[in-house]
């Protein structure tokens, strides 16, 4: 009842690969990743006060509206 030798491990990622795919295993991945950085900037910005983070939404919407004004006057 040893530990699992370097065979067994290259059997499971043989089986694995057959049933969920490469394509899958690719989007699992980056997704992971994603999901990963989407933590570390939150963990980041938790560090700034609560209102600071409001200014960010305020300043994309005031661009939107400017752009609305601008296609509406043409």
């Amino acid at each position: 009842m040893g530990g699992l030798s370097i065979w067994h491990w290259i059997i499971v990622l043989v089986v694995v690969l057959l049933v969920f795919g490469t394509k899958r295993l690719r989007n699992a991945g980056q997704d992971l990743g994603e999901a990963v950085k989407g933590f570390k900037k939150g963990m980041k910005d938790d560090d700034k006060p609560a209102g600071q983070l409001g200014d960010q939404s305020r300043g994309d919407d005031a661009g939107s509206e400017s752009k609305d004004r601008d296609r509406d006057a043409r």
